[in-house]
């Protein structure tokens, strides 16, 4: 059994689809079936360790970006296209998958294409409330659609299309606490505020965050995912507005990273009180944890899905929403203290983000993909 794992080249794109991989792997392994042989086509891998410790075998096939502006890179996107398409032609061709599961994004059209050239089952799943091109495209001739939204249901045709959630992958779901105050050198009795920026999108919490430390570490401890890019500057902020240079008593309960590893993320959701996001994917791995959330939706993303995510999410009472016109370190610091101070709040949320959680999502979506998989093998 052969299959392919496609879609764009972000955290969004990519970790829904180990977490389908290692599923893939676990039931093979359960039902005493052959492992699958995987394969991650795209542009880039993404991620080498995740994709080694899954036995994942990455092919490139490049993508022009569909942008949706006026840009001189119009001809190079479509010459990086024709490229990808021919070297997703050749790829499926020799390797001819029993199924090609697609996260969507640009990266993915190639491959999708390819798919529908050498009539090779398609399996989409679509990670926001408004689905995205390249996934609408698809599904024209996808043989199942799986989405995590009940919102993106209806723009998908009803008779091959269910509302599964969002596969997370599966150490996340096991958030770990023992050791973890050691680990990430935090007080034990001190609430911790999680704040997950990442490398796209991020400066505007990233600084609302750094102006707010005065006011915000003798509450509570926080650690900050600033993306790798943005560490260094991150940190001299920081210092800065008094947070780190060690003349506050308080200096030590700022914790910036570039990037939390899956260990201190674990330990990171095992010690948090409140997460504050951006509204990708991340909101799903946050319900799963049960955590209390203020999602920061960015304006400018494609579609406005990520402010629909938001408001979806917000809906079901697992999180509140401060949108970037309102982001001043003043609102961001009265909202984080009425939450750490509302014990009675954060276990309605913490409720709420419980049952819109779907941790079997990973396992429905590969029973369906091994289902298609051993029906396109006979």
């Amino acid at each position: 059994m052969k299959i392919v794992l496609t879609g764009g080249g972000t955290a969004g794109h990519f970790y829904p689809l180990i977490a389908i991989a290692e599923a893939l792997i676990r039931i093979a392994t359960k039902e005493k079936l052959l492992p699958p042989e995987l394969f991650y086509m795209s542009e880039a891998p993404y991620d080498k360790k995740a994709l080694f410790d899954n036995n994942i075998t990455f092919k490139r096939a490049f993508s022009g970006k569909m942008r949706r502006y006026f840009s001189f890179w119009y001809v190079t996107d479509a010459i990086k296209l024709v490229v990808g398409i021919l070297q997703a032609l050749w790829h499926v061709y020799k390797l001819y998958p029993d199924v090609v599961i697609s996260k969507g994004g640009y990266a993915s059209v190639p491959v999708v294409f390819a798919a529908r050239v050498f009539r090779i089952p398609v399996f989409v799943h679509e990670s926001d409330s408004i689905p995205g091109k390249s996934n609408l495209w698809a599904a024209r001739f996808a043989s199942r659609i799986a989405v995590s939204w009940d919102e993106a249901a209806s723009s998908f045709p009803k008779e091959k299309t269910a509302v599964t959630g969002q596969p997370i992958r599966s150490a996340l779901l096991y958030p770990i606490t023992e050791g973890a105050f050691e680990y990430l050198k935090l007080e034990e009795k001190v609430p911790v505020v999680l704040v997950l920026g990442g490398s796209l999108g991020a400066r505007m919490i990233n600084d609302s965050i750094t102006d707010a430390l005065p006011d915000l570490l003798p509450e509570c401890q926080v650690i900050h995912q600033t993306g790798v890019a943005n560490v260094k500057e991150v940190r001299d902020v920081a210092r800065v507005a008094a947070a780190g240079d060690g003349t506050s008593p308080y200096a030590g309960r700022y914790k910036p990273f570039g990037f939390l590893n899956e260990l201190a993320l674990r330990m990171s959701y095992g010690v948090s009180t409140l997460v504050i996001s951006r509204a990708g994917s991340t909101i799903f791995e946050i319900a799963a944890q049960g955590l209390p959330s203020i999602i920061v939706p960015i304006t400018s993303s494609n579609g406005d899905h990520q402010r629909k995510n938001a408001f979806n999410y917000a809906r079901t009472g697992a999180a509140v929403v401060i949108e970037e016109k309102n982001l001043t370190p003043h609102i961001l610091v009265s909202e984080i203290k009425r939450l750490l101070g509302d014990q009675a709040v954060r276990n309605k949320m913490r409720d709420a983000a419980l049952r819109f959680s779907r941790k079997d999502s990973a396992e429905t979506i590969a029973r369906e993909v091994m289902s298609i998989a051993l029906s396109h093998e006979r």
